[in-house]
């Protein structure tokens, strides 16, 4: 049987890749991380072996030992971590010292191609995924309003331009003013800020960065992005069709509908 290894994060993503490959016929070997990974992506997977934050070196040798050639990277890492819960070996120290900068992409390029001096290929997150990205379009059943459309145009280049300098992939609108932008903070963080600063009726835009490497942090949204846009009267999200993930894409718009949010593939 063919294997492929799971470098696994936070969140249903590592959950949701596991469950496609199983139905694609592979092994699933997983490395998950400690404090971050759902205990429970073991019911989906053929093996699990657990890592603190940082152990570089003990995950290479793991996928060795077990003869993985071809891995994905699927859910996040708590940002916040790298302040003081992150353990890194003497492998990751050597690794980040390379690093100028300590962006995201920059971060996990290095992280790739590390890997990839082990005879690791990382691939694409949404392999085998592809039917949960974003179709363009309106997802849900009402349409954006001409105001909410202005503010989604304006935002989108806001989006792509912060993305262009790997600060976040997410912008909160309002009457074309800039409310929030997504740092280090994640997306749910940014749309409460947002909504609150605008006294609800805001517009939130996620999008991809403009040379998006697939293999990693692509973006994505679901259930729990509804629920906090509703928190603060969010009233319309936009996601750039064809690189943003949605989770439970069903269940999102029947939420979305619910709360007479409007849905949107740009």
């Amino acid at each position: 049987m063919e294997r492929i290894g799971l470098i696994a994060g936070n969140g249903q993503f590592p959950l949701v890749f596991a469950k496609a490959a199983k139905l694609k016929g592979l092994e699933v070997i997983a490395v998950a991380h400690k404090d971050e990974t759902k205990p429970e992506l073991a019911n989906f997977v053929a093996r699990i072996h657990w890592v603190r934050v940082g152990e570089l070196g003990k995950l290479i040798k793991i996928f060795k030992d077990e003869g993985i050639t071809n891995a994905v990277m699927a859910g996040g890492i708590t940002k916040t971590k790298v302040f003081g819960n992150v353990w890194p070996d003497m492998r990751a120290i050597r690794l980040i010292s390379k690093i100028r900068y300590l962006k995201d992409d920059g971060i996990l390029r290095a992280l790739a191609a590390e890997l990839e001096k082990e005879g690791i290929a990382i691939q694409e997150s949404t392999l085998y995924l592809s039917s949960i990205l974003a179709s363009k379009g309106i997802l849900s059943k009402r349409k954006p309003t001409a105001k909410e459309m202005r503010d989604i145009e304006f935002a989108y280049t806001i989006a792509k331009e912060i993305g262009r300098l790997d600060i976040g992939q997410c912008v909160v609108a309002k009457d074309q003013c800039i409310l929030a932008i997504e740092a280090i903070e994640g997306t749910d963080e940014t749309i409460r800020r947002g909504g609150i600063l605008g006294k609800g009726n805001v517009v939130v835009v996620k999008v991809s960065k403009p040379h998006q490497d697939m293999r990693f942090d692509v973006p994505a949204v679901g259930e729990r992005t509804i629920e906090t846009m509703r928190e603060v009267g969010g009233s319309c999200l936009a996601i750039e069709a064809g690189k943003t993930i949605i989770f439970d894409r069903e269940e999102m718009i029947k939420l979305a509908n619910k709360f007479n949010i409007c849905v949107i593939g740009i």
